[in-house]
């Protein structure tokens, strides 16, 4: 993994300390991303066991809404525009509200290991809405890599509970995973408006507005719930939903995007390493087959995208 050598203001570059340093830091944050969205998945699945969907995706974004606030007001972000808000609205319902109503409900019949995969697929989706929605020209290496990894879903759903047992919630995660390569093909094209943490505080705050149709009962969930699973929701909130973010701004800052990118295919192994501890789950043979499959895809296609344009990539299942 490259890091780009800036200068470090006071220090000395002759023997290469703060270029280390720098490189240190920047690995501990990589690091710490992957491991807070690695846990996103079983995180909800302890989620789940106390909490309806809707409350769940709700909850946790309170939480997540209320931290980016005390963020915000102590950079003190831009307003927004009057006419950027039907934009941000559209943002915030594709990468919060829909992504993670879709996902909660998908993951109540996917094991966390799967639905760290299939997530995965989301540049698969992204490339078909260039084609078919931006009408962008889209080469025959990228629809080549779009059906391999569609392979590899199908291989995951499949597999997931055993070999033709089919759980079709499994097709709800698929949709988090569209739904998040809405977002993320609408934002490239308009994130010039704002700087990236503005973009994501509006875009969390809009979703999280749009999920207050499920604020009925959540206070008696709350009361209701165990502390292990209260806690898991707090963990979810602070970590995967914000404080992760931070730190990807700072990886982006200082490392090339499609490098930083690369370190990011780890989150699936680590999903699954911390769901066979904390849940007890283990993949089938059929998910790690069609997992290595939609990240080979998936690799193939940031690898080729690279020498042409290279996008920033922003993660879903959070």
């Amino acid at each position: 993994m490259s890091v780009v050598s800036e200068p470090v203001a006071g220090v000395s570059g002759s023997d290469g300390s703060g270029v280390r340093w720098q490189g240190l830091k920047v690995a501990l944050a990589t690091f710490f991303v992957v491991a807070c969205w690695g846990f996103s998945p079983t995180g909800i699945r302890i989620g789940l066991q106390g909490y309806d969907p809707g409350h769940l995706a709700l909850l946790r974004f309170i939480i997540a809404s209320v931290f980016m606030a005390i963020i915000a007001s102590s950079l003190r972000i831009s307003l927004p525009r009057l006419k950027d808000l039907p934009l941000l609205g559209v943002l915030g319902f594709f990468a919060v509200s829909l992504h993670h109503i879709a996902l909660n409900f998908g993951q109540a019949g996917v094991t966390a290991g799967a639905s760290s995969v299939l997530i995965q697929s989301m540049p698969l989706f992204t490339a078909l809405l260039a084609h078919f929605v931006f009408k962008e020209r889209v080469s025959a290496w990228r629809w080549t890599c779009v059906a391999w990894g569609l392979v590899g879903v199908a291989i995951v759903i499949t597999g997931d509970r055993g070999f033709g047992h089919i759980d079709v919630r499994g097709l709800l995660v698929l949709l988090a995973a569209f739904s998040w390569s809405v977002y993320f093909s609408l934002q490239k094209r308009y994130s010039h408006r704002y700087d990236g943490l503005t973009m994501v505080c509006y875009t969390v705050w809009a979703g999280t507005f749009f999920l207050l149709i499920y604020l009925p009962g959540l206070m008696g969930e709350i009361v209701n719930a165990p502390l292990r699973v209260n806690i898991a929701v707090g963990v979810l909130g602070f970590f995967p939903s914000a404080l992760a973010y931070l730190a990807w701004a700072y990886v982006l800052k200082h490392m090339d995007v499609s490098r930083a990118s690369m370190s990011l295919y780890l989150t699936p192994p680590m999903a699954i390493a911390i769901a066979s501890v904390l849940l007890g789950e283990m993949p089938s043979a059929m998910v790690i087959v069609g997992s290595l499959v939609v990240l080979s895809s998936v690799l193939a296609l940031n690898l080729r995208r690279e020498r042409v344009t290279p996008v920033p990539v922003l993660q879903a299942n959070r």
